[in-house]
């Protein structure tokens, strides 16, 4: 089987907050290219953000307002091609929508497990409430046009995951890992860092799809006939 993988979108209301930094036809040739290459096409979580609403804990109307800014967007991810596994920043879309916080496929001789990978997350997992405090002050520093205290907020959040690409070093990819044993999976494919990472583990391979926010476009590819597991900067 032919999949590709993108996370990360963080779609928001097409305002000051709104990180995705695409023009939406651009991203829809982008998504048609997908659906003309790949049988199956994986959004694996943070594809809405709805933790920069105005008002704090209003995730629900944040993600009907991200989806009515791209409503083409939305539409194209509603089809039978595509498999929405939900995030830390869209986490409302498990209650709304159904949406899982994994997936497992067994194609063509192996396992693989889809998942955004927050629960990896030790801040996430030890104190959700202040990540999402976190990120909720955060959109209201761009709202007040405090973009250089964002920035170094911001680049905080990326040195806490500048480790992500080094097994040795990375505490994520070691617990996610760890999840691969219980569910007999030989590839685990998580978003979460918007670091975009291939290793090989003893337990399996580890695959990190990146993040296409902020105009970026990337993505991987997984043939399961041949294991090939690509990862992919541009299109």
């Amino acid at each position: 089987m032919l999949i590709a993988v993108i996370s990360d979108l963080h779609l928001g209301a097409a305002d000051r907050v709104d990180g995705f930094g695409h023009d939406d036809g651009e991203f829809l040739r982008f998504l048609s290219f997908l659906e003309q290459n790949f049988e199956r096409v994986v959004l694996l979580g943070d594809i809405w953000e709805t933790l920069t609403s105005a008002h704090y804990g209003g995730a629900r109307q944040a993600l009907a307002r991200a989806r009515e800014a791209h409503p083409e967007i939305a539409q194209r991810f509603r089809q039978p091609r595509y498999s929405y596994v939900h995030g830390n920043h869209d986490l409302i879309a498990g209650l709304s929508d159904g949406a899982p916080d994994e997936l497992t496929l067994d194609v063509d001789g192996s396992r693989l497990l889809f998942t955004h990978g927050h629960h990896y997350d030790l801040l996430v997992r030890n104190a959700r409430w202040l990540s999402e405090l976190g990120v909720w002050l955060g959109g209201w520093m761009l709202r007040l046009r405090m973009n250089p205290l964002y920035a170094l907020f911001n680049s905080l959040d990326s040195w806490r995951y500048s480790s992500a690409q080094d097994p040795a070093l990375c505490t994520f990819q070691r617990w996610v890992m760890s999840a691969a044993g219980p569910r007999g999976a030989d590839v685990v494919v998580t978003g979460h860092t918007h670091q975009a990472t291939r290793t090989e583990h003893a337990s399996g391979l580890f695959l990190n799809s990146g993040s296409c926010a902020n105009g970026n476009y990337s993505y991987l590819s997984l043939d399961t006939r041949s294991a090939r597991y690509d990862v992919h900067s541009s299109w």
